[in-house]
């Protein structure tokens, strides 16, 4: 399915939990033409319970609509020579539609923590932990088919009337496509994939209790997945039959958007959540909740290409709540950003514990809240707190690395996108400082890697190593050695609180 010369223009979407970004790519050039980032005010995560978190899909479908129409304003004509659509997009997430494709509930995401007790009972159940392992890479964790299977006991009704479980992305395809899919990746940030087989898991469906019939069938990552139907190319003003032709949860996706791709490669991120991805070709029969393995969009079986994932729930919801708190005080996220490099290394004595947006898989999924610890009355203020917050979240990543070379991975560098944290040299500095692993910031992100990875499931570029060249290095730090008395003192002081988390 080679794209045509005058299909030379590339959509990402980026469905994510705080917004939705559109990215539209000119291959020819390898130039970005256009983007946009809806809401101006983020997506509402919506809590019914302490621990829950939910958002309605007809929102994403609205902010998807409302950015497409944004770039139409002014990329009008380059919108016509759409020769694929990519989707990025939040991971975990499930959303239950009917046989018209509408969602029954609002979806459940990523960071929601109803469904932990039914995980611990699920992985107690497990006669032989390393065989599960070696077969599914994971436990069966907080991801979508305990989601399905905490529906099941909760909801049975619900369940019943559901045709299809869908992940985000695999919803929005639907929605632009009429066709339900998910692919292979898919599939294993569900805890539904077995890895030595190369199918759909029957041991973890048996485990689940979920009947094969509610998954929908397999796309590939790269290729055709589905074309924009004539309804929706009417609302959306684009051209009828533009392929769907790449699609992927948001971790790989944004180590293929920085052109992490072979094995020893690091991707780093901090949105809404905090994210180091790690490129691997083996698959660990260790146990590990704190690091979970997912399939790499470049994955195939002759060339194994693996993803150990270490996530922090709040990290960039930190920066937001502090800035929520402060209200009409602060001009922006950058605010807080020249408000922390005012105070030195260490907040004076302030620290933080980023752990308030749910269970934490670093913390084996507990959820102890975030807090505030040796806060002075006489000593602090407000840029003391937003120092601490970003120092708390770089510790936490820190925290997890620790854990993610237990499992045998042993990072020499990461690499970042300019935006999210990353935008603070106050939090890039203090990580890399941290880590003791240098950082290189790339202008690109996942939306653009999403329309990048369009055009090479388009067949426009060959390979998906062309598909990432051009990508330009921003900025680089490096790990200040001077401090590294004042680090040691901060991470065992740091450490010595986590320590005490029940």
């Amino acid at each position: 399915m080679p794209a045509s010369p005058l299909r030379d223009r590339f959509l990402g979407i980026d469905l994510g939990s705080s917004s939705i970004k559109v990215c539209l790519f000119a291959a020819d050039r390898r130039t970005v033409l256009g983007e946009a980032t809806l809401p101006t005010g983020g997506l509402e995560i919506i809590s019914p319970r302490p621990g829950w978190a939910e958002q309605a899909p007809e929102e994403w479908w609205r902010q998807v609509k409302a950015a497409i129409s944004s770039l139409r304003r002014q990329h009008g004509a380059d919108l016509q020579r759409l020769g694929g659509i990519g989707i990025a997009y939040q991971m975990h997430g499930l959303v239950l539609v009917d046989r018209a494709g509408t969602p029954l509930r609002r979806a459940i995401l990523w960071c929601d923590g109803r469904a932990v007790p039914l995980a611990e009972e699920l992985a107690a159940e497990l006669p032989d932990r390393p065989t599960w392992l070696r077969r599914h890479g994971n436990l069966p964790g907080n991801f979508t088919a305990t989601r399905i299977a905490w529906v099941a006991r909760h909801e049975p009704r619900l369940l019943d009337q559901a045709w299809k479980a869908l992940l985000p992305g695999d919803w929005l395809a639907l929605a632009l496509t009429g066709e339900a899919g998910t692919t292979s990746s898919g599939l294993s940030e569900a805890i539904l994939w077995d890895y030595p087989g190369n199918c759909l898991s029957a041991e973890a469906l048996a485990l689940f209790g979920l009947p094969k019939e509610i998954l929908p069938s397999l796309v590939p990552t790269f290729g055709l997945q589905g074309r924009l139907t004539p309804a929706v190319a009417q609302e959306l003003e684009l051209p009828v039959g533009v392929p769907i032709t790449y699609r992927a949860g948001d971790q790989p996706n944004q180590a293929l958007a920085l052109g992490v791709l072979e094995p020893g490669q690091v991707a780093a991120g901090c949105g809404t959540s905090g994210v180091v991805f790690a490129v691997t070709e083996h698959l660990s029969s260790a146990a590990s909740e704190q690091v979970n393995v997912f399939l790499h969009v470049g994955h195939a079986p002759e060339a194994p290409r693996l993803g150990l994932l270490l996530c922090l729930s709040g990290a960039g919801s930190l920066q937001a709540w502090l800035r929520r708190l402060l209200g009409s005080s602060l001009d922006g996220h950058a605010a807080l950003d020249r408000l922390a490099a005012g105070v030195p290394f260490g907040s004076d004595g302030l620290l933080v514990l980023p752990f308030g947006n749910g269970a934490e898989r670093i913390l084996s999924n507990r959820d102890p809240g975030a807090s505030f610890h040796g806060l002075r009355f006489s000593r602090h203020g407000v840029p003391h707190l937003a120092r601490a917050a970003q120092e708390g979240i770089a510790l936490a990543l820190d925290h997890g690395l620790e854990a993610m070379r237990r499992r045998g991975c042993e990072p020499a560098a990461l690499t970042a996108s300019r935006t999210g944290l990353f935008r603070s040299p106050v939090f890039a500095s203090t990580l890399t400082t941290l880590t003791g692993l240098p950082i290189t910031l790339v202008e690109s992100d996942g939306a653009q890697g999403a329309a990048r990875a369009a055009a090479f499931g388009a067949g426009y570029y060959p390979s998906l190593k062309e598909a990432t060249q051009g990508l330009r290095e921003q900025e680089r730090y490096e790990p200040r050695v001077e401090l590294a008395e004042e680090v040691n003192d901060l991470r065992q002081r740091w450490q010595e609180l986590v320590n005490r988390i029940p």
